[in-house]
C-alpha cells in the first residue's frame, strides 16, 4: 500500500479506485445529500463485501474521497422501453438486464471542478465496458433532485416513464460514443490545476462555467 500512496505523490493526480474501506477516508467525505454521506460512511462497505453494488472512489492521493459512484444490475420491462422510451430492446423477452448508477456524488471541498462530470464519465466507461463482457440493454441512474435530474439530461439521458427522476441512456448510444472518447472524458486534470480552478471561481463568485478540462471533446452523447 505504501507503493501505491508513493504513486499518486508522484502522479499528484487523480483516479478512480475501488472503495478500500481500510484505506480511503469515508468518514471525511461530506457532499449536499446527508443520504450519499451516510451511505459512504455507513452502508457501502457492506454493500461491496455482499456483492450488492460495486463502489468506486475518485481520489488524489490514494486516501481522500473526492467522489464516488456505485454500480450494480437492474432489470428493465422491455415493454415499457419500446412504447415509452423508443429505446430498441428485444421483442421476444419481456426483461432485460441493464447497469444502474445507483448513487453518484462529489465532495462539497471539490465544489466546481467539474468532479460530477468526471464522475459520471468514469461511471460510463466502466458500465460500457462491462456490456461488452455481460450483455446489458442500458445505464440507469437516479437523480436525487431536479437539478441532479437536468444534469444528466444533458448528457442524453432519458426520463424512465413511471419511475420520478430515474433516468436511461441505453448502451448502443454509448456504444456509437465509443469507449474511447469516453475514456478521453475520464481523464482528469492534476491537483494543483484543480485547486487554482477553485480558487479562480471563489474570486469570480458569479461566474458559472464548468471546469472542462482541455482533453475532453466538446460533444456529449448526441451524435
Amino acid at each position: 500500500m505504501a507503493d501505491q500512496e508513493l504513486a499518486h505523490q508522484e502522479r499528484n493526480e487523480f483516479r478512480f479506485e475501488p472503495l478500500d474501506k481500510k484505506v480511503h477516508d469515508r468518514a471525511a467525505f461530506c457532499c449536499e445529500h446527508e443520504a450519499l454521506n451516510v451511505y459512504l460512511k455507513e452502508k457501502a462497505g457492506q454493500e461491496v463485501q455482499k456483492r450488492v453494488a460495486a463502489v468506486y472512489v475518485l481520489t488524489p492521493d490514494g486516501k481522500t474521497v473526492a467522489g464516488y459512484y456505485t454500480l450494480s444490475q437492474y432489470t428493465i420491462e422491455t415493454g415499457e422501453l419500446r412504447r415509452k422510451c423508443s429505446t430498441p430492446a428485444p421483442s421476444e423477452v419481456r426483461q432485460v438486464a441493464s447497469d444502474s448508477v445507483g448513487r453518484l456524488a462529489r465532495s462539497k471541498e471539490f465544489q466546481g471542478a467539474g468532479l460530477g462530470e468526471i464522475l459520471l464519465m468514469g461511471a460510463l466507461e466502466k458500465a460500457l465496458l462491462h456490456s461488452r463482457n455481460i450483455a446489458s440493454l442500458a445505464v440507469v441512474v437516479d437523480a436525487k433532485d431536479e437539478k441532479a435530474r437536468n444534469f444528466y439530461l444533458s448528457y442524453g439521458f432519458v426520463d424512465l416513464p413511471d419511475h420520478p427522476n430515474r433516468c436511461l441512456c441505453s448502451c448502443r448510444r454509448l456504444s456509437n460514443y465509443s469507449r474511447s472518447r469516453l475514456r478521453d472524458k475520464v481523464k482528469v486534470p492534476s491537483v494543483e490545476a484543480l485547486k487554482e480552478q477553485i480558487s479562480r471561481k471563489s474570486s469570480h463568485p458569479t461566474s458559472t462555467r464548468c471546469y472542462i478540462p482541455p482533453a475532453w471533446p466538446s460533444a456529449r452523447f448526441n451524435s
